[in-house]
């Protein structure tokens, strides 16, 4: 039988994708005509126990694309509308379907792909064994994290010394203290987050994102 937070990602899921239906079809039409390619970006990622899952978005970057897999600010990769999906986290409504399958939860460790979580320390094993989410505090944290990443000189080493840890560490502490009251907490800080809110506790985080990236930047020889 399903559990109560199962029960509130299935009602979230279904009203979310009928009243935003609409919208991703509007959005849709617009990223087809900017660029050639299907709408929907289909993007393998590891899932609770360590499973393979297909996370859906829409695409945000011209069909095809290739290059690095951190993405920052300035990645001409990235369409004109897809930066404003990205901006505004639209691109990531499909991923209702995933959260409506099973798959995935509307709050939890955002989904990673295998070639990162295969680095993770013992210590976030944990974060492998819960439904992966829409939101997190870690991703509301780190919502600008592609303008972080545009200032690092070596943006791959960045992520995996710099931003990586500290959004495991954060959404290790959510995964500890999980709830129904928590998850609502979390929705209503994602939809202010989007409306251009920022924590206090958000602002210490990104200052020492910014801090340990430029110490990479100045010396090469790791974040502290």
């Amino acid at each position: 039988m399903p559990d109560a937070k199962r029960l509130f990602d299935i009602a979230i899921a279904a009203a979310g994708l009928v009243t935003t239906a609409p919208v991703m079809a509007v959005l849709s039409v617009a990223i087809k005509l900017e660029s050639p390619g299907p709408a929907i970006f289909r993007q393998v990622r590891v899932g609770r126990g360590q499973t393979s899952i297909e996370t859906l978005k829409l695409r945000t970057m011209i069909f095809s694309a290739v290059g690095p897999t951190v993405t920052a600010s300035d990645d001409r990769r990235v369409t004109r509308i897809g930066r404003i999906l990205r901006r505004t986290k639209l691109d990531e409504l499909p991923q209702l379907w995933n959260v409506l399958r099973g798959e995935m939860s509307i709050v939890g460790p955002r989904p990673e792909v295998a070639r990162y979580t295969t680095t993770y320390g013992a210590e976030f094993r944990e974060l492998l064994e819960v439904r992966p989410g829409l939101t997190d505090l870690a991703s509301i944290a780190f919502r600008n994290e592609e303008r972080l990443l545009a200032s690092a000189h070596d943006r791959e080493r960045a992520y995996k010394e710099v931003i990586m840890p500290l959004k495991l560490g954060i959404a290790l502490r959510g995964v500890r203290r999980v709830s129904l009251k928590e998850d609502l907490r979390v929705i209503v800080r994602t939809i202010r987050a989007v409306l251009g809110h920022r924590s206090d506790e958000d602002e210490l985080v990104i200052r020492e994102a910014t801090r340990r990236i430029e110490i990479l930047n100045d010396n090469g020889t790791g974040a502290s």
